[in-house]
């Protein structure tokens, strides 16, 4: 009988064989694709020396079709846990070399567990995708495991993040398991994500497409809006998927991580802010120069930065705590909100509220995109997923009125009559129904229409409306703004908002959930 020593030998050396992978060809391919392997992948995520893998082992138990006489063991997925910056992250990478990283029963099952241990161990989860799909080997069998998968991933939904790297190919049925996670990260010339492939596109709709061009980095960053980054490669990418974790709480009873070492003064003040945001409400300027002034250390990521140009979403800290900020951008359509920013800026909404991070939203918008393919395209409907996402948001929510303020996009960007804790406005905003010269040319337009002078009348009646409700003060008046601001006080009164709202709970009602807009 052997002993525990030679017991233990063989442990080792057959543990050195699955890590060495199914062959040297395999991982020379994988390679030459300018893909690393799983294991190379998992190394980049993860703090070195941390990664604790689980099911090994696992083989397959299905037969015919010659898979009885080929059952490697991981069978295709990697899965386990470690640590990032210290802090425990589960993770799970496909691996290519084995069937293509195909689906099957036991793959799945590998999956699902990691999953279940994510959400019991309340810590994020990371899915690394690069597999060709079900395994059609194993049938319907295969395609049960995406529904085990995709129950999980709602499930675990606002309790634990969950992001998914694409660093291949993700199709078919496969596709949905990163649609259903927090964050999707993409890799130029490497990602291909698609529900039907381009062969499938040609037969059915006559479309010549390449692979690239369909479900790639860039439709998906910037067309689609289904994927919230693009990297050039896949260190850059692993770099800002840990940097992302880092600004995570482990799950939504957790207050994200505060930095305790801030070398950023919380009452720096922001003269250049006076420069950077022009008077003239119609002069565009760059929008992230405010949040670059405003966040600690100029340090903060932007989500779906190619998608929906006219509104930012950024994770950064104000005064060392995590916030999600959202941002008209003026630099595109004025910053006007259209049906994708509306729809970008909800689904920030519902992330940060579901992980218990605090909003600070920047106004300065002229209104909803006007026009027949927007408003046939749903903009009402698309518009009210981000009215329902603010007033639905349980956590502390700050507003600063950067500029100007007009109809009911003023109201959709976290105005205090849809449940804002606290509003501030700068002393040149412009706070109304619409543009002075649109209400003025209504309100007056019989008088202007009759006067001999219509164009001096017109000017006139533009300042009088001006004069009398555009500015802050006729809706601090009223209670719609708490406080006129100094904008070089902005980033100090932000972060003392923030800390006073720290503590903020509500208790929700005892329904089930509400119907919100598709």
């Amino acid at each position: 009988m052997p002993t525990l020593v030679e017991r233990t030998a063989e442990l080792a050396r057959l543990r050195a064989t699955v890590l060495a992978g199914p062959d040297q060809r395999a991982t020379e391919r994988q390679h030459a694709r300018n893909k690393l392997t799983a294991r190379e992948r998992i190394d980049l995520l993860l703090d070195q020396g941390s990664f604790r893998e689980i099911e090994t082992f696992r083989r397959h138990r299905a037969t015919g079709f010659g898979l009885e006489n080929r059952r490697p063991a991981t069978d295709g997925v990697i899965t386990g846990w470690g640590t990032v910056y210290g802090r425990k992250v589960f993770v799970y990478a496909h691996d290519f070399r084995i069937f293509g990283g195909a689906l099957g029963e036991a793959h799945a099952q590998k999956i699902c567990k990691v999953l279940d241990l994510a959400v019991a161990a309340r810590c994020p989860i990371v899915g690394i995708n690069d597999g060709a799909g079900a395994r059609i080997q194993e049938g319907v069998t295969a395609l049960a495991g995406y529904g085990e998968i995709f129950r999980r991933h709602v499930a675990a939904s606002g309790v634990i993040p969950q992001i998914s790297v694409i660093a291949g190919p993700c199709a078919g049925g496969a596709a949905y398991s990163p649609a259903l996670t927090d964050f999707v990260f993409t890799i130029q010339n490497t990602s291909q994500m698609f529900v039907t492939g381009p062969d499938v596109v040609a037969a059915v709709t006559g479309e010549e497409v390449t692979m690239n061009d369909l479900g790639g980095a860039v439709p998906h960053s910037q067309k689609s809006g289904v994927a919230h980054f693009a990297h050039p490669d896949e260190p850059e990418c692993f770099a800002d998927v840990r940097y992302l974790l880092s600004l995570l709480p482990r799950h939504n009873q957790e207050r994200p991580p505060i930095d305790e070492g801030l070398d950023d003064p919380v009452d720096r003040r922001l003269p250049e802010l006076t420069a950077i945001v022009p008077a003239d409400p119609a002069t565009p300027y760059d929008m992230r120069e405010v949040i670059d002034a405003v966040v600690d250390d100029q340090q903060w990521i932007e989500i779906h930065e190619n998608w929906a140009k006219n509104i930012l979403c950024a994770l950064g800290r104000i005064g060392g705590e995590v916030v999600g900020v959202v941002a008209n951008q003026p630099l595109v359509l004025a910053g006007a909100l259209d049906i994708a920013a509306a729809e970008k800026a909800a689904r920030f909404v519902t992330m940060c509220d579901s992980l218990g991070i605090s909003l600070v939203t920047l106004v300065d918008v002229p209104g909803f995109m006007p026009g027949v393919d927007q408003e046939h395209g749903g903009i009402i409907r698309h518009g009210a997923k981000l009215l329902y996402a603010y007033c639905n948001a349980t956590v502390p929510r700050v507003q600063v009125i950067v500029r100007k303020a007009y109809g009911g996009a003023y109201i959709v960007m976290d105005s205090r009559s849809i449940g804002c804790d606290l509003s501030f406005a700068w002393p040149t905003n412009e706070v109304a129904v619409m543009g002075a010269e649109g209400a003025a040319s209504i309100i007056f337009r019989r008088e202007i229409a009759q006067a001999d002078d219509p164009d001096q009348v017109r000017e006139d009646r533009i300042n009088l409306y001006r004069d009398e409700l555009m500015h802050p003060y006729y809706a601090a008046e009223r209670g719609l703004v708490d406080d006129i601001i100094d904008p070089a006080d902005t980033r100090a009164v932000l972060c003392d908002a923030l800390s006073t709202l720290a503590t903020k709970r509500v208790t929700l009602s005892e329904r089930r959930h509400g119907n919100q807009p598709a």
